[in-house]
């Protein structure tokens, strides 16, 4: 299996895409004007105690108040607000916690005015962003990723992922990182360390504990509400968890991205370095790789299977629901048993992308086509895990229940990707009545003869809708040699999915937009 990971840089930030053999597997969005990364780590100021809730909420200059619940503050929390103090008054305190000492664990059945006070400041780190009207979601266990280990201050634990099932490489792993991680710290081995020698996980090591001692000279002179370790970028942070052997191309159309890229890979995977590419070519990045039809036809509330079924995808405030369905597929099949597992099959691997994709996350039921067969059901059961396999989020799936539902627990740290791929029209504005449509062609030709003969352009670039590409390229009329003859010039046209039908543009010599009235 190939990973591929395209990024396109727009005017408000960037899009990402990663693809597995070509499919769109995840999407993300991210803005330039985001406040708020999953893995930041705050100077924050304790606004309300709440012993009703049992959690506390968190001054983070946020229009709504962060949440912190006892649960999540962790059992070393009265170590982390005594080493926070101490910083902040002693300036000549270190980062070095192994000489600290540490203070009692608190009470896991304890309550939370027991430990917090209002107006005190203590360092906190987002474990889930700001969704709908909910303000960000705390934790006092700090956690520094890398690529192959976790590092965890005031925590003497060393643990391996579960993923890693080999018990002599288990016992390797442990050895190794046991005898170089500093005192003070834990440490969690993620699963992409199987194999590695400990030269890397020493390098990986080093950069993390680095990482933490610019963050307590940072704290030394913060004012809350302050970021005082910042996550890194989406795109580094995706490559961190993914990068692996099978990757073979990260394309990037920004040169100042490309070059944050490329640096990143040549520190964490040098021997990966040649496959990072700028991307400079006229199409848009997403419409060379395919990505942007896969975004038009994965996000609406219908999406097809390739066998003939289809699934449709409704979203409520509490859950998510998706209901499968056989479609035309079912004249095919010799009978409705072998119709129902054949189509759920297929859907259940169409489902585990939806999820990855949307990022859809909370409680998601899905209603399979019924099956009589207990082998059957355990068959989808077996292929649904098999397919959320690769998924990083945590996720918990049950069998399917005797009313043919299945359902699935998912981790969601940020807001679902809600993408509309409906579009409306720019003539009638939603009215259902438009100009002839071949009344755009027409426009199109008097605005260029327009901008070539009164406004004498140079050189001009049309971007359009693939239709409309079709309609001036292909066949006998072949428009644009007749433009060739008639202005003696050549005429560029550029294919773009995103425009609606009836939209265009026209481009200058230096492929900035004309203004055309």
């Amino acid at each position: 299996m190939s990973y591929e990971l395209i990024v396109n840089s727009t005017q408000n930030g960037y899009r990402i895409a990663l693809l597995e053999d070509k499919k769109l597997v995840e999407y993300h969005q991210e803005k330039d004007d985001k406040k708020f990364n999953v893995g930041d780590i705050y100077l924050g100021t304790v606004r309300k105690v709440v012993p009703g809730l049992n959690a506390a909420f968190i001054d983070l200059a946020y229009e709504k108040d962060a949440f912190l619940h006892y649960l999540d503050m962790g059992p070393n929390v009265r170590s982390l607000i005594n080493f926070t103090k101490q910083v902040q008054s002693n300036k000549k305190a270190t980062s070095n916690l192994g000489r600290f000492k540490k203070a009692p664990e608190i009470d896991k059945f304890g309550k939370i005015n027991q430990v917090l006070s209002r107006n005190q400041q203590m360092l906190v780190q987002i474990v889930k962003e700001p969704i709908s009207t909910k303000g960000p979601r705390l934790s006092c266990e700090l956690s520094l990723a890398g690529r192959y280990i976790v590092l965890i201050p005031f925590s003497d634990m060393v643990s391996v992922s579960k993923k890693i099932t080999n018990v002599v490489e288990r016992k390797r792993l442990l050895r190794l990182v046991t005898s170089i991680k500093p005192d003070g710290f834990g440490v969690i081995i993620r699963t992409v360390a199987e194999g590695k020698a400990v030269a890397d996980l020493d390098n990986d090591l080093h950069q993390l504990t680095d990482t933490w001692r610019q963050g307590v000279i940072n704290l030394k002179n913060a004012k809350a509400p302050e970021v005082i370790i910042g996550e890194i970028g989406k795109t580094s942070s995706l490559l961190r968890d993914l990068l692996n052997e099978s990757f073979d191309n990260i394309a990037v159309d920004n040169k100042k991205l490309y070059e944050e890229v490329k640096s990143y890979i040549h520190k964490n995977a040098p021997e990966k370095e040649k496959i990072v590419k700028l991307y400079t070519g006229k199409p848009k990045i997403f419409e060379s790789y395919g990505i942007e039809k896969q975004i038009k036809s994965l996000f609406g509330k219908s999406v097809s299977l390739k066998g003939g079924g289809y699934l449709i995808i409704e979203h409520t405030e509490a859950l998510h629901v998706i209901d499968v369905n056989s479609g035309n597929k079912s004249a095919r099949e010799e009978d409705q048993e072998t119709t129902a597992l054949s189509v759920n099959l297929e859907a259940a691997k169409e489902v585990a992308r939806q999820l990855r994709v949307r990022d859809m996350g909370g409680i998601i039921v899905i209603d399979f086509i019924d099956m009589r067969k207990l082998d059957n059901k355990k068959m989808l059961f077996g292929k649904m895990k098999d397919e959320m396999e690769p998924d990083r989020s945590k996720f918990t799936i049950l069998p399917l229940s005797k009313f043919g539902l299945m359902q699935i627990t998912r981790q969601r740290v940020r807001p679902e990707m809600n993408i509309t791929t409906q579009e409306s029209c720019p003539t009638c504005g939603g009215t259902g009545k438009i100009t002839a449509s071949i009344l755009v062609a027409d426009n199109i030709e008097h605005t260029l003869d327009y901008l070539l003969t009164k406004q004498n352009e140079h050189k001009i670039t049309i971007v359009l809708h693939p239709y409309l590409f079709a309609y001036f390229t292909k066949g006998w009329r072949n428009t644009r040699m007749k433009w060739f003859f008639k202005y003696n010039k050549w005429i560029n046209l550029i294919e773009d999915s995103s425009l609606p039908v009836t939209e265009f543009k026209f481009l200058n010599v230096e492929m900035e937009e004309i203004e055309v009235n």
